[in-house]
């Protein structure tokens, strides 16, 4: 499972967790409150943690495409025959500022990072 799906399958657990907790307020059963005060402290450290992975890895990602030695911005014909330009450039890597690694990066244009001058 990837970290994207993990994470959200601890957010829709920790919805479920705080919904049957304000219920059991409501009912004033304090054993139960306190069990899902737990799990509530318990699945938020695990969100942060995963979140932090997430993080992580992404500034690795625009790292190690920051340090390709070569980058320009895309034209609007080279972006629409996107499949010609990677064919012309081996290895080429294009970064949308949309993306998760685009905003990551500060990219503000779709931009090509390559080896070698294109």
């Amino acid at each position: 499972m990837n970290l994207k799906q993990e994470l959200h399958q601890l957010n829709n657990r920790l919805s479920t967790v705080k919904r049957k907790l304000q219920a059991a307020h409501e009912r004033n059963d304090q054993l139960i409150i306190d069990q899902f005060n737990e799990e509530v402290a318990a699945l938020t450290k695990r969100i942060n943690s995963v979140k932090t992975t997430s993080t992580r890895q992404l500034s690795k990602k625009g790292a190690e495409i920051k340090n390709l030695p070569f980058s320009r911005e895309l034209t609007k014909a080279e972006q629409a025959d996107m499949g010609a330009l990677k064919k012309k450039v081996r290895g080429l890597v294009v970064v949308h500022p949309m993306t998760a690694v685009g905003r990551e990066m500060g990219v503000s244009v779709v931009t090509g990072y390559a080896a070698k001058k294109f």
